[in-house]
């Protein structure tokens, strides 16, 4: 039975799960009725960050255009293109045994590619959820449900595995961004040119 989260909750993962080590965090998300004339092109992304919150190089980016890190820690699984379909959208392998001493964060975000000229945000999307199953047993874990929070935003930090006392904890963040990737890279300290 998965842990429902809140918008600011944090969960133990190794904790109650000894010996967790691949994670699938699946990512999803419906677009509202209403229609902004072109298709929504939601994208997951993943950025692996250090003590100071910032991406150590641009290798720690994650996503579609760099779909998995030098060390095997993080792959992204490929880009869905329209978001139709019941079930995860887009899915990123975590393996918590490869990740690298200097990453204590892993932050995952959804954009809308391109959502300035298509004037689309996430006031048109519903459903967003994470979900992170355990791929040893294909128990899902954790899942957060994102409301209907957002109007204006084009980015959000959906939530984040970070490292502390040495276990890995899963935290509730769903904060919005406005700007898109762009205003993420900047964020995450990534020259998002």
């Amino acid at each position: 039975m998965p842990v429902n989260l809140s918008k600011g909750q944090k969960v133990s993962l190794t904790k109650g799960n000894p010996g967790l080590k691949n994670i699938m965090a699946g990512l999803g998300w419906d677009v509202n009725a209403f229609d902004s004339g072109g298709d929504f092109d939601l994208d997951a992304a993943v950025f692996m960050l250090g003590a100071d919150g910032k991406c150590p190089s641009e290798n720690e980016f994650i996503f579609y255009g760099n779909r998995e890190h030098s060390s095997q820690a993080v792959i992204h699984r490929g880009d869905n293109l329209t978001g139709v379909g019941e079930g995860d959208d887009e899915q990123i392998q975590v393996d918590l045994s490869k990740v690298p001493g200097n990453i204590e964060r892993i932050a995952f975000t959804v954009t809308i590619y391109d959502a300035e000229a298509r004037r689309q945000n996430f006031g048109q999307v519903s459903n967003a959820f994470i979900r992170l199953v355990d791929e040893a047993t294909g128990a899902e874990l954790i899942r957060y449900d994102l409301g209907e929070d957002f109007s204006i935003e084009t980015a959000i930090v959906v939530g984040e595995l970070y490292k502390h006392n040495g276990e890995w904890k899963f935290n509730a963040i769903g904060s919005g961004f406005q700007g898109g990737l762009a205003a993420l890279c900047g964020h995450f300290g990534i020259n998002a040119a």
